[in-house]
């Protein structure tokens, strides 16, 4: 493991940075599987267990399995009100250690982009889902404008900086996604986006938990401190306060779902 490469190990401090924007987006996601109750789901690159948690709380599902292989955001995981219902495991995306047809979805939020290899993790999750079932995933359009963080991204960008990307960014796009889950086998594939806002009590607010980012963390520490005050002034200009101080951002994700043939 190199230091250029994104890491979560703090699962309090990716809940501050992404877990609440998953949440945001994860909600819309959910709506749009329309899956029923007493399904058994399992949540592939869990993370911190945020999406795992909507599962068990909007879904009134048998079972929730998130697996991640980050140990610090398992532990948060388990500390959930989600815990009651849901099991959080170390797994690998792309070797899922589950038979053939054992879950009836298999989700990944936020994931695709940080699988070394996407077509093998989309793979294992059509071969661990029981025919008919739902393989469906959402990532921030990392490549098109739409990450949380795109306005310190672009403003980085100004002063010939480039923050980290995940490492399988292409991913992230909708006609990448829609390829891998056709390449899957999958059937009656659907892609779409989703766009979704978030409010911060001020700009100090929003610079702070932007700072969090394992992306763009590093990538700002780097800098001389004229450029970070440089940058920060700037990314002011980017995202100016309401009336009442607060900052609101957007971001968009790209979606798909495709069900398991037979």
């Amino acid at each position: 493991m190199t230091d250029t490469q994104i890491r979560f190990d703090d699962g309090a401090a990716y809940e501050r940075m992404m877990g609440i924007w998953s949440g945001i987006a994860g909600a819309v996601f959910i709506d749009w599987l329309r899956a029923p109750q007493g399904w058994r789901w399992i949540d592939v690159g869990c993370g911190n267990g945020a999406f795992s948690e909507q599962l068990v709380e909007r879904c009134a599902p048998a079972a929730v399995l998130g697996v991640d292989p980050s140990q610090g955001q398992i532990d948060f995981a388990r500390q959930r009100p989600a815990a009651r219902l849901a099991k959080f495991e170390i797994g690998n995306a792309m070797a899922l250690p589950f038979a053939d047809n054992s879950y009836d979805a298999a989700t990944m939020a936020l994931v695709i982009f940080f699988v070394p290899e996407p077509a093998k993790g989309v793979a294992e999750m059509a071969r661990v889902v029981r025919p008919g079932g739902t393989v469906a995933a959402y990532a921030w359009d990392v490549l098109g404008g739409g990450f949380p963080q795109e306005p310190l991204r672009a403003e980085l960008r100004t002063i010939g900086v480039e923050s980290l990307n995940p490492p399988s960014v292409e991913a992230s796009r909708i006609e990448v996604m829609r390829d891998l889950w056709r390449g899957a086998g999958l059937e009656a594939v659907e892609t779409r986006e989703i766009t979704v806002q978030r409010s911060f009590a001020d700009f100090e607010d929003f610079w702070e938990t932007t700072l969090l980012g394992a992306s763009v963390a590093p990538t700002i520490a780097a800098l001389s401190p004229a450029d970070r005050v440089r940058v920060k002034q700037q990314v002011r200009t980017r995202v100016p306060a309401d009336a009442t101080g607060q900052v609101t951002l957007s971001g968009r994700a790209n979606a798909v779902k495709g069900r398991v043939p037979g």
